[in-house]
């Protein structure tokens, strides 16, 4: 299993236990993370995915004494929370570093989704891709995972692992997409809606 040497063998089974007593489905949750979380530091165009990958364990593990008796609900959303705290020192990194002109906006395969507040629309999306099921969320991050020429390549591959043919694929990723689309907008509406209530 893959797992950061630096975190301590106690750290991570504590760790595997947050995310859930039975430790099959523990393991199964950590494997599904680390997939997501790398995913999605890939359409944010960060450099090293695997290592921020790390990292937002290694920083939710280093929280985890306190998370156990404050954090309320789907332990995955505060993996995501962290996720998207880092990729925001990313870019601020980035931008202390190079011109903007040549900095390129994020990569995100649901675009019909953005808003003028992208941060807000980032915390819908993971928020939203931890409400999917483990399949449907495998499938949709695997499908956005390659660009270009590869992408194609991908995704006929994908459909033939699966034994339909790639308009079944295609149909299939749209009723994902368009779930989580709507979940996203639903999640956009209530932070908005308490943004003016505060």
């Amino acid at each position: 299993m893959p797992q950061k040497q630096d975190m301590p063998r106690e750290a991570f089974d504590d760790l595997l236990t947050w995310l859930d007593p039975n430790r099959e489905v523990a393991i199964s949750t950590y494997m599904d993370l680390r997939f997501a979380l790398s995913r999605i530091f890939l359409w944010n165009q960060c450099a090293d995915p695997q290592g921020m990958t790390d990292e937002t364990f290694d920083r939710v593990a280093r929280k985890l004494p306190k998370l156990k008796e404050t954090f309320e609900g789907d332990p995955k959303l505060f993996f995501y929370g962290v996720a998207n705290n880092l990729i925001k020192e990313y870019r601020k990194k980035i931008k202390s570093f190079s011109p903007l002109e040549f900095i390129e906006p994020s990569v995100n395969p649901l675009q019909e989704a953005e808003e003028e507040c992208p941060d807000l629309r980032e915390e819908c999306l993971y928020m939203c891709l931890g409400k999917l099921t483990t399949e449907k969320r495998r499938l949709i991050l695997d499908y956005y995972s390659k660009e270009k020429q590869a992408k194609i390549i991908h995704r006929a591959k994908m459909a033939r692992e699966l034994g339909v043919s790639l308009e079944a694929l295609r149909v299939r990723m749209l009723r994902i997409r368009a779930t989580l689309l709507k979940c996203i907008e639903a999640c956009l509406d209530e932070m908005e809606s308490k943004g003016e209530t505060d």
